[in-house]
């Protein structure tokens, strides 16, 4: 039986495509709304919603008259760009098993630059927080997180800055992480980044710039990431709007 918190919609569109993930629909036929319903105690309703999201990403196809279907090209997608994932996550989904190492946590005045991105006063400070996630002791993805110190709270531990950055910010710093205004830009790795990420200095990398947002439409992050993509790459699927 579902409970109510995350939506019942999403905890069906969660169960529905863990299923498909994992192939337990025999010929990748969906089960009926009504059957689907049954199983997981919601109403029809909830799962046509589960169903329609799963379709506009994506995930399924529908035949009229047949019933609803697994796309199975979309499989190849393991983590959707447009959705908050954790970076563990996303390595699991490519079949690693993550560790994460804390690089750093240090407090510091931002350049301007940031200042403008997170709205704050002249004399701010920030925490950055610089992150390692790797593959048993291989490292395949770098970040620096760069948050308000003003949201931190006292009682932080160490420990806590080891949690994914949205859960971070709302158990530390009572902050929801609504969405991020994200930029997909590439890198040339200098010496330090080559020597964090285990590759040859001048190496193209692919990095994500973004700023985060709470409910309020109000910046509370700036973070940037570097990917190896020859280990972790990125999908996406590009359809026609009718």
């Amino acid at each position: 039986m579902l409970k109510r918190s995350p939506s019942l919609t999403e905890q069906a569109k969660a169960y529905i495509k863990e299923q498909i993930v994992e192939g337990r629909f025999e010929d990748g036929r969906i089960p009926s709304e009504s059957d689907l319903a049954s199983e997981l105690g919601v109403s029809r309703t909830t799962i046509r919603d589960a169903l329609s999201r799963l379709e506009f990403e994506g995930t399924v196809y529908r035949k009229q008259g047949a019933g609803t279907f697994v796309n199975r090209p979309s499989l190849q997608i393991k983590s959707r760009l447009e959705e908050i994932w954790s970076y563990e996550a996303a390595l699991q989904a490519h079949g690693y098993t993550p560790s994460v190492t804390i690089m750093d946590v240090e407090k510091a005045r931002p350049p301007a630059v940031l200042r403008e991105a997170l709205d704050l006063p002249v004399d701010a400070e920030i925490t950055i927080l610089r992150k390692v996630f790797a593959e048993d002791d291989e490292p395949v993805i770098y970040t620096e997180n760069y948050i308000p110190s003003r949201y931190i709270s006292g009682d932080c531990e160490t420990a806590d800055f080891k949690q994914p950055i949205y859960q971070f910010l709302a158990s530390c710093c009572q902050q929801h992480l609504n969405y991020y205004l994200s930029e997909i830009v590439p890198v040339l790795a200098d010496e330090e980044l080559a020597n964090i990420l285990h590759i040859q200095p001048h190496t193209a990398l692919i990095a994500f710039e973004e700023t985060g947002y709470n409910d309020e439409n109000e910046p509370i992050l700036w973070a940037r990431s570097y990917f190896r993509d020859e280990l972790l790459r990125f999908r996406l699927m590009r359809r026609t709007i009718n």
